[in-house]
Protein backbone atom coordinates (compact mmCIF):
# COMPACT_ATOMS: atom_id res chain seq x y z
CA UNK A 1 0.00 0.00 0.00
CA UNK A 2 1.23 3.52 -0.76
CA UNK A 3 0.81 4.50 2.89
CA UNK A 4 1.34 1.52 5.24
CA UNK A 5 -0.28 3.38 8.16
CA UNK A 6 -3.69 3.48 6.48
CA UNK A 7 -6.40 1.38 8.09
CA UNK A 8 -8.74 0.21 5.28
CA UNK A 9 -12.06 0.68 7.04
CA UNK A 10 -11.11 4.04 8.50
CA UNK A 11 -10.07 5.17 5.02
CA UNK A 12 -13.36 3.99 3.52
CA UNK A 13 -15.31 5.84 6.23
CA UNK A 14 -13.28 9.00 5.51
CA UNK A 15 -14.13 8.76 1.81
CA UNK A 16 -17.84 8.37 2.58
CA UNK A 17 -17.69 11.37 4.92
CA UNK A 18 -16.04 13.47 2.20
CA UNK A 19 -18.77 12.50 -0.28
CA UNK A 20 -21.53 13.45 2.16
CA UNK A 21 -19.80 16.71 3.11
CA UNK A 22 -19.71 17.78 -0.55
CA UNK A 23 -23.51 17.56 -0.62
CA UNK A 24 -24.02 19.33 2.72
CA UNK A 25 -26.85 21.90 2.37
CA UNK A 26 -24.87 24.87 3.72
CA UNK A 27 -22.05 23.99 1.35
CA UNK A 28 -24.08 23.58 -1.83
CA UNK A 29 -27.05 25.98 -1.47
CA UNK A 30 -25.28 29.33 -1.25
CA UNK A 31 -24.15 29.64 -4.87
CA UNK A 32 -27.60 28.77 -6.28
CA UNK A 33 -29.99 31.06 -4.43
CA UNK A 34 -32.47 32.89 -6.70
CA UNK A 35 -33.07 36.63 -6.67
CA UNK A 36 -35.42 37.61 -3.82
CA UNK A 37 -38.90 38.67 -5.01
CA UNK A 38 -40.87 41.84 -4.43
CA UNK A 39 -43.52 39.79 -2.66
CA UNK A 40 -43.57 36.66 -0.53
CA UNK A 41 -41.01 33.82 -0.52
CA UNK A 42 -42.73 30.46 -0.03
CA UNK A 43 -40.64 27.31 0.40
CA UNK A 44 -42.05 23.89 -0.46
CA UNK A 45 -40.16 20.64 -0.76
CA UNK A 46 -39.80 16.94 -0.16
CA UNK A 47 -37.11 14.34 0.32
CA UNK A 48 -35.02 12.54 2.91
CA UNK A 49 -32.63 15.49 3.22
CA UNK A 50 -35.11 18.33 2.75
CA UNK A 51 -35.40 19.42 6.40
CA UNK A 52 -31.68 20.17 6.49
CA UNK A 53 -32.00 22.02 3.17
CA UNK A 54 -34.85 24.09 4.63
CA UNK A 55 -32.86 24.93 7.75
CA UNK A 56 -29.87 26.02 5.66
CA UNK A 57 -32.14 28.07 3.37
CA UNK A 58 -33.58 29.94 6.36
CA UNK A 59 -30.09 30.89 7.49
CA UNK A 60 -28.96 32.01 4.03
CA UNK A 61 -32.10 33.81 2.77
CA UNK A 62 -32.00 37.61 3.23
CA UNK A 63 -35.77 38.31 3.40
CA UNK A 64 -38.76 36.82 5.30
CA UNK A 65 -39.67 33.25 4.34
CA UNK A 66 -42.50 30.82 5.00
CA UNK A 67 -43.43 27.37 3.76
CA UNK A 68 -43.68 23.62 4.31
CA UNK A 69 -41.44 20.66 3.54
CA UNK A 70 -41.96 16.94 4.15
CA UNK A 71 -39.32 14.38 5.06
CA UNK A 72 -39.09 10.79 6.26
CA UNK A 73 -39.97 9.94 9.86
CA UNK A 74 -36.96 10.63 12.06
CA UNK A 75 -35.26 12.87 9.47
CA UNK A 76 -36.63 16.20 10.67
CA UNK A 77 -34.59 19.26 11.62
CA UNK A 78 -35.51 22.32 13.68
CA UNK A 79 -36.58 25.25 11.48
CA UNK A 80 -37.82 28.62 12.73
CA UNK A 81 -40.15 29.68 9.92
CA UNK A 82 -40.51 26.70 7.59
CA UNK A 83 -42.89 23.97 8.73
CA UNK A 84 -41.33 20.46 8.68
CA UNK A 85 -43.73 17.53 8.31
CA UNK A 86 -42.80 13.86 8.45
CA UNK A 87 -44.27 10.92 6.56
CA UNK A 88 -43.50 7.34 5.58
CA UNK A 89 -40.83 6.16 3.16
CA UNK A 90 -40.50 4.06 1.01
CA UNK A 91 -44.21 3.16 1.23
CA UNK A 92 -46.57 6.20 1.39
CA UNK A 93 -48.97 6.80 4.28
CA UNK A 94 -51.77 9.20 5.24
CA UNK A 95 -49.32 11.67 6.75
CA UNK A 96 -47.78 12.00 3.29
CA UNK A 97 -51.22 12.46 1.76
CA UNK A 98 -51.89 15.34 4.18
CA UNK A 99 -48.45 16.78 3.45
CA UNK A 100 -49.22 16.88 -0.29
CA UNK A 101 -52.41 18.82 0.39
CA UNK A 102 -50.47 21.18 2.66
CA UNK A 103 -48.01 21.95 -0.16
CA UNK A 104 -50.91 22.75 -2.48
CA UNK A 105 -52.28 25.12 0.18
CA UNK A 106 -48.91 26.85 0.42
CA UNK A 107 -48.71 27.66 -3.30
CA UNK A 108 -52.34 28.69 -3.79
CA UNK A 109 -53.39 32.35 -4.10
CA UNK A 110 -49.91 33.66 -4.96
CA UNK A 111 -49.20 36.58 -7.29
CA UNK A 112 -46.61 37.26 -9.97
CA UNK A 113 -44.59 39.20 -7.37
CA UNK A 114 -44.18 36.07 -5.23
CA UNK A 115 -41.50 33.37 -5.39
CA UNK A 116 -41.88 29.65 -4.69
CA UNK A 117 -38.59 27.95 -3.81
CA UNK A 118 -38.86 24.19 -4.26
CA UNK A 119 -36.26 22.18 -2.33
CA UNK A 120 -36.23 18.74 -3.92
CA UNK A 121 -34.16 15.67 -3.11
CA UNK A 122 -34.38 11.89 -3.26
CA UNK A 123 -37.22 10.14 -1.47
CA UNK A 124 -39.80 12.75 -2.37
CA UNK A 125 -41.84 10.42 -4.56
CA UNK A 126 -42.99 8.27 -1.63
CA UNK A 127 -43.36 11.27 0.67
CA UNK A 128 -45.83 13.05 -1.65
CA UNK A 129 -48.69 10.67 -2.42
CA UNK A 130 -51.57 12.33 -4.25
CA UNK A 131 -53.59 9.76 -6.21
CA UNK A 132 -55.77 10.91 -9.11
CA UNK A 133 -59.42 11.71 -8.53
CA UNK A 134 -61.42 8.54 -8.05
CA UNK A 135 -58.49 6.60 -6.57
CA UNK A 136 -57.33 6.12 -2.98
CA UNK A 137 -54.10 6.14 -1.05
CA UNK A 138 -54.31 2.35 -1.00
CA UNK A 139 -54.13 2.36 -4.80
CA UNK A 140 -50.94 4.42 -4.70
CA UNK A 141 -49.47 2.17 -2.00
CA UNK A 142 -50.20 -0.89 -4.14
CA UNK A 143 -48.49 0.71 -7.13
CA UNK A 144 -45.50 1.62 -4.98
CA UNK A 145 -45.12 -1.95 -3.68
CA UNK A 146 -45.16 -3.29 -7.24
CA UNK A 147 -42.57 -0.78 -8.43
CA UNK A 148 -40.22 -1.35 -5.48
CA UNK A 149 -40.17 -5.11 -6.16
CA UNK A 150 -39.87 -4.80 -9.95
CA UNK A 151 -36.12 -4.22 -10.27
CA UNK A 152 -36.83 -1.42 -12.78
CA UNK A 153 -34.57 1.66 -12.91
CA UNK A 154 -35.68 4.63 -10.81
CA UNK A 155 -36.41 6.61 -14.00
CA UNK A 156 -39.00 4.00 -15.04
CA UNK A 157 -40.56 3.86 -11.58
CA UNK A 158 -40.86 7.63 -11.43
CA UNK A 159 -42.28 7.83 -14.96
CA UNK A 160 -45.13 5.59 -13.83
CA UNK A 161 -45.58 7.41 -10.52
CA UNK A 162 -45.97 10.70 -12.41
CA UNK A 163 -48.80 9.27 -14.51
CA UNK A 164 -50.70 8.37 -11.35
CA UNK A 165 -50.44 11.59 -9.36
CA UNK A 166 -51.96 15.04 -8.90
CA UNK A 167 -48.70 16.57 -7.63
CA UNK A 168 -45.80 14.96 -9.51
CA UNK A 169 -44.60 15.79 -13.02
CA UNK A 170 -44.69 19.56 -12.56
CA UNK A 171 -48.25 19.73 -11.24
CA UNK A 172 -47.28 21.49 -8.02
CA UNK A 173 -45.56 24.24 -10.04
CA UNK A 174 -48.66 24.55 -12.23
CA UNK A 175 -50.71 25.16 -9.07
CA UNK A 176 -48.36 28.03 -8.13
CA UNK A 177 -49.07 30.11 -11.28
CA UNK A 178 -48.60 33.09 -11.64
CA UNK A 179 -45.80 32.99 -9.04
CA UNK A 180 -42.22 32.36 -10.18
CA UNK A 181 -40.82 28.95 -9.17
CA UNK A 182 -37.15 28.19 -8.46
CA UNK A 183 -36.39 24.47 -8.10
CA UNK A 184 -33.18 23.67 -6.21
CA UNK A 185 -32.47 19.97 -6.69
CA UNK A 186 -30.13 17.54 -4.96
CA UNK A 187 -29.85 14.82 -7.58
CA UNK A 188 -29.93 11.16 -6.63
CA UNK A 189 -30.67 10.11 -10.21
CA UNK A 190 -28.16 8.63 -12.68
CA UNK A 191 -27.73 11.26 -15.39
CA UNK A 192 -28.97 14.07 -13.10
CA UNK A 193 -32.23 14.71 -14.96
CA UNK A 194 -34.00 17.02 -12.46
CA UNK A 195 -37.43 15.93 -13.68
CA UNK A 196 -36.74 12.44 -12.33
CA UNK A 197 -35.75 13.51 -8.78
CA UNK A 198 -38.72 12.90 -6.45
CA UNK A 199 -40.75 12.51 -9.67
CA UNK A 200 -40.39 16.25 -10.32
CA UNK A 201 -43.27 17.92 -8.42
CA UNK A 202 -42.24 21.32 -9.78
CA UNK A 203 -40.57 20.20 -13.02
CA UNK A 204 -42.61 19.27 -16.06
CA UNK A 205 -41.61 16.12 -17.91
CA UNK A 206 -42.03 15.53 -21.63
CA UNK A 207 -42.53 11.76 -21.15
CA UNK A 208 -45.99 10.65 -22.26
CA UNK A 209 -48.40 8.19 -20.59
CA UNK A 210 -47.88 5.84 -23.54
CA UNK A 211 -44.11 5.86 -23.00
CA UNK A 212 -44.66 5.05 -19.33
CA UNK A 213 -46.80 2.04 -20.25
CA UNK A 214 -44.23 0.88 -22.78
CA UNK A 215 -41.56 1.06 -20.08
CA UNK A 216 -43.77 -1.01 -17.77
CA UNK A 217 -44.05 -3.68 -20.47
CA UNK A 218 -40.29 -3.61 -21.07
CA UNK A 219 -39.60 -4.40 -17.40
CA UNK A 220 -42.51 -6.83 -17.02
CA UNK A 221 -44.27 -4.62 -14.49
CA UNK A 222 -47.81 -5.90 -14.06
CA UNK A 223 -49.90 -2.85 -13.18
CA UNK A 224 -53.26 -3.25 -11.41
CA UNK A 225 -55.99 -3.17 -14.06
CA UNK A 226 -57.63 0.05 -12.80
CA UNK A 227 -54.31 1.89 -12.72
CA UNK A 228 -53.34 0.57 -16.17
CA UNK A 229 -56.72 1.70 -17.54
CA UNK A 230 -56.29 5.17 -16.01
CA UNK A 231 -52.88 5.70 -17.60
CA UNK A 232 -54.16 4.26 -20.89
CA UNK A 233 -57.07 6.72 -20.91
CA UNK A 234 -54.64 9.58 -20.29
CA UNK A 235 -52.55 8.35 -23.21
CA UNK A 236 -55.56 8.58 -25.53
CA UNK A 237 -56.21 12.23 -24.63
CA UNK A 238 -52.57 13.30 -24.16
CA UNK A 239 -51.88 16.81 -25.42
CA UNK A 240 -48.65 17.54 -23.56
CA UNK A 241 -47.26 17.74 -20.04
CA UNK A 242 -47.80 20.42 -17.44
CA UNK A 243 -46.61 23.74 -18.90
CA UNK A 244 -43.29 25.02 -17.54
CA UNK A 245 -43.24 28.78 -17.15
CA UNK A 246 -40.34 30.53 -18.84
CA UNK A 247 -39.82 32.41 -15.56
CA UNK A 248 -39.18 29.18 -13.65
CA UNK A 249 -35.59 28.15 -12.98
CA UNK A 250 -34.07 24.75 -12.23
CA UNK A 251 -30.68 24.22 -10.60
CA UNK A 252 -28.87 20.99 -9.68
CA UNK A 253 -27.11 22.03 -6.47
CA UNK A 254 -25.52 18.69 -5.53
CA UNK A 255 -25.03 15.35 -7.25
CA UNK A 256 -23.23 12.01 -7.10
CA UNK A 257 -20.55 13.26 -9.48
CA UNK A 258 -19.55 16.15 -7.21
CA UNK A 259 -19.49 13.87 -4.16
CA UNK A 260 -17.36 11.25 -5.90
CA UNK A 261 -14.85 13.93 -6.90
CA UNK A 262 -14.63 14.95 -3.23
CA UNK A 263 -14.01 11.35 -2.20
CA UNK A 264 -11.34 10.98 -4.87
CA UNK A 265 -9.59 14.10 -3.58
CA UNK A 266 -9.66 12.67 -0.06
CA UNK A 267 -8.11 9.39 -1.27
CA UNK A 268 -5.32 11.28 -3.04
CA UNK A 269 -4.69 13.25 0.15
CA UNK A 270 -3.99 9.88 1.75
CA UNK A 271 -1.42 9.14 -0.96
CA UNK A 272 -3.63 6.81 -3.01
CA UNK A 273 -4.64 6.93 -6.65
CA UNK A 274 -8.41 7.16 -7.12
CA UNK A 275 -10.49 6.23 -10.16
CA UNK A 276 -14.15 7.21 -10.62
CA UNK A 277 -15.73 4.43 -12.67
CA UNK A 278 -19.12 6.13 -13.08
CA UNK A 279 -21.56 8.31 -11.17
CA UNK A 280 -24.57 6.79 -12.94
CA UNK A 281 -24.45 3.02 -12.59
CA UNK A 282 -27.78 1.23 -12.83
CA UNK A 283 -28.97 -2.36 -13.15
CA UNK A 284 -29.28 -5.26 -10.72
CA UNK A 285 -27.25 -4.67 -7.56
CA UNK A 286 -25.88 -8.22 -7.49
CA UNK A 287 -24.72 -7.96 -11.11
CA UNK A 288 -23.01 -4.64 -10.39
CA UNK A 289 -21.32 -6.38 -7.46
CA UNK A 290 -19.92 -9.05 -9.76
CA UNK A 291 -18.59 -6.44 -12.19
CA UNK A 292 -16.82 -4.49 -9.45
CA UNK A 293 -15.43 -7.72 -7.99
CA UNK A 294 -14.03 -8.87 -11.33
CA UNK A 295 -12.32 -5.53 -11.82
CA UNK A 296 -10.87 -5.52 -8.29
CA UNK A 297 -9.55 -9.08 -8.69
CA UNK A 298 -7.91 -8.22 -12.01
CA UNK A 299 -6.14 -5.28 -10.39
CA UNK A 300 -5.02 -7.44 -7.45
CA UNK A 301 -3.74 -10.19 -9.73
CA UNK A 302 -2.25 -8.32 -12.67
CA UNK A 303 -2.16 -4.57 -11.93
CA UNK A 304 -4.52 -3.88 -14.81
CA UNK A 305 -6.34 -1.81 -15.91
CA UNK A 306 -5.09 0.17 -12.88
CA UNK A 307 -2.05 -0.35 -10.69
CA UNK A 308 -2.15 -0.99 -6.97
CA UNK A 309 -2.67 0.71 -4.62
CA UNK A 310 -5.86 2.28 -5.96
CA UNK A 311 -9.35 3.22 -4.83
CA UNK A 312 -12.26 2.54 -7.19
CA UNK A 313 -15.27 4.83 -6.73
CA UNK A 314 -18.73 4.61 -8.24
CA UNK A 315 -22.23 6.01 -7.71
CA UNK A 316 -25.67 5.82 -9.23
CA UNK A 317 -28.68 3.76 -8.24
CA UNK A 318 -28.82 0.02 -8.68
CA UNK A 319 -32.02 -1.96 -8.21
CA UNK A 320 -33.09 -5.21 -6.58
CA UNK A 321 -35.66 -7.56 -8.05
CA UNK A 322 -37.22 -8.89 -4.85
CA UNK A 323 -37.65 -12.66 -4.91
CA UNK A 324 -37.28 -13.49 -1.20
CA UNK A 325 -38.63 -12.20 2.08
CA UNK A 326 -35.28 -11.26 3.60
CA UNK A 327 -34.03 -7.94 4.91
CA UNK A 328 -31.68 -5.55 3.17
CA UNK A 329 -31.23 -2.93 0.50
CA UNK A 330 -29.44 -2.51 -2.79
CA UNK A 331 -26.08 -1.61 -1.23
CA UNK A 332 -25.90 -4.65 1.05
CA UNK A 333 -27.07 -6.85 -1.84
CA UNK A 334 -24.35 -5.36 -4.07
CA UNK A 335 -21.75 -5.95 -1.37
CA UNK A 336 -22.77 -9.53 -0.58
CA UNK A 337 -22.50 -10.44 -4.26
CA UNK A 338 -19.13 -8.65 -4.36
CA UNK A 339 -17.88 -10.43 -1.22
CA UNK A 340 -18.88 -13.85 -2.51
CA UNK A 341 -16.87 -13.28 -5.69
CA UNK A 342 -13.69 -11.98 -3.98
CA UNK A 343 -13.63 -14.71 -1.28
CA UNK A 344 -10.04 -15.29 -0.19
CA UNK A 345 -8.63 -12.10 -1.74
CA UNK A 346 -5.99 -10.62 0.55
CA UNK A 347 -5.85 -6.99 -0.56
CA UNK A 348 -9.45 -5.96 -1.37
CA UNK A 349 -11.62 -3.92 1.02
CA UNK A 350 -14.97 -2.34 0.16
CA UNK A 351 -17.74 -0.11 1.46
CA UNK A 352 -21.12 0.30 -0.22
CA UNK A 353 -23.65 2.67 1.34
CA UNK A 354 -26.49 5.07 0.60
CA UNK A 355 -25.49 8.68 1.17
CA UNK A 356 -28.76 9.41 3.00
CA UNK A 357 -27.81 6.94 5.74
CA UNK A 358 -30.49 4.34 5.01
CA UNK A 359 -30.14 1.30 2.75
CA UNK A 360 -33.56 -0.07 1.91
CA UNK A 361 -35.84 -0.29 4.92
CA UNK A 362 -33.27 -0.98 7.65
CA UNK A 363 -31.32 1.45 9.86
CA UNK A 364 -27.90 0.95 8.25
CA UNK A 365 -26.39 3.00 5.44
CA UNK A 366 -24.64 -0.05 3.99
CA UNK A 367 -21.86 -2.45 4.96
CA UNK A 368 -18.19 -3.37 4.69
CA UNK A 369 -16.69 -6.40 2.93
CA UNK A 370 -13.30 -7.93 2.24
CA UNK A 371 -11.79 -11.27 1.26
CA UNK A 372 -12.71 -12.81 4.62
CA UNK A 373 -16.42 -11.94 4.52
CA UNK A 374 -17.64 -15.20 2.91
CA UNK A 375 -15.57 -17.33 5.30
CA UNK A 376 -16.82 -15.44 8.35
CA UNK A 377 -20.39 -15.94 7.18
CA UNK A 378 -19.75 -19.69 6.97
CA UNK A 379 -18.47 -19.64 10.53
CA UNK A 380 -21.91 -18.31 11.50
CA UNK A 381 -23.63 -21.08 9.53
CA UNK A 382 -24.57 -18.72 6.68
CA UNK A 383 -23.86 -18.95 2.96
CA UNK A 384 -23.64 -15.89 0.74
CA UNK A 385 -25.50 -17.61 -2.11
CA UNK A 386 -28.41 -18.60 0.11
CA UNK A 387 -28.65 -15.11 1.58
CA UNK A 388 -28.68 -13.58 -1.92
CA UNK A 389 -31.40 -15.98 -3.06
CA UNK A 390 -33.60 -14.72 -0.22
CA UNK A 391 -32.66 -11.03 -0.61
CA UNK A 392 -31.36 -11.27 2.95
CA UNK A 393 -28.01 -9.48 2.78
CA UNK A 394 -28.73 -7.41 5.90
CA UNK A 395 -28.97 -10.52 8.06
CA UNK A 396 -25.60 -11.75 6.82
CA UNK A 397 -23.72 -8.53 7.49
CA UNK A 398 -25.48 -8.11 10.85
CA UNK A 399 -24.37 -11.60 11.89
CA UNK A 400 -20.69 -10.76 11.32
CA UNK A 401 -20.99 -7.21 12.67
CA UNK A 402 -20.07 -5.55 9.36
CA UNK A 403 -23.04 -3.20 8.96
CA UNK A 404 -22.18 0.48 8.39
CA UNK A 405 -24.52 2.66 10.47
CA UNK A 406 -24.41 6.46 10.21
CA UNK A 407 -27.92 7.66 11.04
CA UNK A 408 -29.58 10.30 8.82
CA UNK A 409 -26.91 12.32 6.99
CA UNK A 410 -29.07 15.26 5.96
CA UNK A 411 -28.48 14.78 2.25
CA UNK A 412 -28.99 12.23 -0.52
CA UNK A 413 -26.93 11.83 -3.69
CA UNK A 414 -27.64 8.10 -3.84
CA UNK A 415 -25.30 5.12 -3.72
CA UNK A 416 -21.64 5.42 -2.79
CA UNK A 417 -19.19 2.59 -3.45
CA UNK A 418 -15.50 2.66 -2.55
CA UNK A 419 -13.16 -0.29 -3.14
CA UNK A 420 -9.56 -0.24 -1.95
CA UNK A 421 -7.11 -2.58 -3.65
CA UNK A 422 -4.07 -2.35 -1.42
Amino acid sequence: MGNPTIQPRKLLKDLFAAAVQAADPMHCLHAHLPTPPKGRTVVVGAGKGVAQLARAFEQLWPTPVEGTVVTRYGYGAACERIEVLEAAHPVPDRAGLKASERLFERVSGLTEDDLVVALICGGGSALLPAPPQGFSLEDEIELNHILLKSGAPISVMNALRKQFSRIKGGRLAAAAVPARVSSLVVSDIPGDNPAFVASGPTIADAATPLEALQAANQYNISLPSRIHAHIEQNALKWTGGEPQSTQNTIRIIASAGVSLEAAAAKARAHGLEAVILSDGMEGEAREAGLFHAALALEIEKADRPFSRPVVLLSGGETTVTVRGAGRGGRNTEFLLSFANRIAGARHIHALAADTDGIDGTEDNAGAFADGTTAARLLQKGLQAGTLLAGNDAWSGFAAIDDLFVTGPTGTNVNDFRAILIA
